[in-house]
């Protein structure tokens, strides 16, 4: 991680413990908001304008809070309004890094360097999503939440508006779903596979699974999405963390009690939201694979598994 603007030690998955051994995730550190007039959003300061070009994505195709983003770039036509940088699936000693030429903003070789070109004297851990403003040249955001209600909502008219993820009339629900789903699975995976005493495993395991049945009967009953018939923000953040599962939280992380291939409703749900036009280009499984089992704390030999045979959507 950093401290004062300096990296200190090799890369640990593990950022905090809890009494238990639990895994506790490490808070955003920046949270400014990108708004159509430039005025400050829910937390942060202004000056965010939507400007087409001003903003970069930095992202790594394993992650599934940076796979959010993607998705809402991708679904709200804004590919061309912000540029993207995809970092190396493996993670090395000093945490994300940059292929050749793969980060043409800032000509960093690691990430943690574009967090100390915005602050030199940060403390913490350089964490994918990154929006970045190529005007001031710093952070905007890089909490993945946030980053995608702004692509919903803060880029005005250079934004698709086919796709609403958090229309007004459904917001009380959305929230309730996020916190559920978040607690339970989206953070429940790590918790699981990251614990370090078998109490803190067995409470995260367990979780995981009550969230997978409940969302298995909520999704039997022929609706589409979470909600009924429109895709939402609660959608977007169950599905990557599904589509991660039986690839790597299955095996690596000791979820393996059932897979998302064993669960009928969730499978259908799964595919439906695979072929979505342009959904199925955000997702990766090479670079899922390779960048979990090169976690050396869970994987020491970094042997990447063959398996599991997946269906053909995924695996396309």
């Amino acid at each position: 991680m950093l401290m004062n603007g300096k990296w200190v030690a090799d890369w640990q998955p593990v950022q905090a413990k809890d009494e238990k051994g639990g895994f506790v995730r490490q808070s955003s550190s920046f949270r400014n908001w990108i708004t159509p007039d430039g005025s400050a959003g829910p937390t942060g300061e202004g000056g965010f304008r939507a400007e087409p070009g001003r903003y970069h994505l930095y992202v790594a195709l394993i992650c599934p809070w940076a796979s959010r983003t993607l998705i809402g770039r991708k679904l709200k036509g804004l590919e061309d309004a912000i540029s993207v940088s995809v970092v190396e699936p493996e993670l090395s000693d000093q945490g994300w890094r940059f292929g050749e030429d793969a980060d043409p903003i800032n000509g960093a070789s690691y990430l943690h360097e574009v967090y100390t070109r915005a602050d030199p004297d940060i403390s913490g851990r350089a964490t994918v999503p990154v929006l970045w403003d190529k005007k001031r040249g710093t952070i905007v955001n890089n909490e993945s939440a946030d980053i995608l209600r702004m692509l919903n909502s803060g880029f005005g008219d250079l934004a698709n508006d086919s796709f609403d993820f958090y229309p007004a009339d459904l917001r009380e629900e959305i929230d309730a779903l996020n916190a559920r789903i978040y607690t339970g699975l989206n953070n429940g995976v790590y918790r699981a596979g990251f614990a370090t005493t078998q109490e803190a495993y067995e409470e995260a395991f367990h979780d995981v699974f009550a969230v997978l049945d409940e969302l298995e009967v909520r999704l039997g009953d022929g609706r589409d999405f979470l909600l009924g018939d429109r895709f939402t923000e609660a959608d977007v953040r169950l599905f990557v963390t599904l589509v991660r599962f039986d690839v790597a939280y299955h095996g690596l992380f000791k979820c393996n009690l059932r897979r998302i291939a064993d669960y009928s409703a969730l499978s259908r749900y799964q595919a439906r939201i695979l072929a979505i036009p342009g959904v199925r280009d955000t997702i990766s499984i090479d670079h899922i694979k390779r960048g979990y089992y090169s976690i050396k704390a869970l994987n020491p030999t970094g042997i990447v598994p063959v398996g599991p045979q997946l269906a053909a959507a995924m695996e396309s």
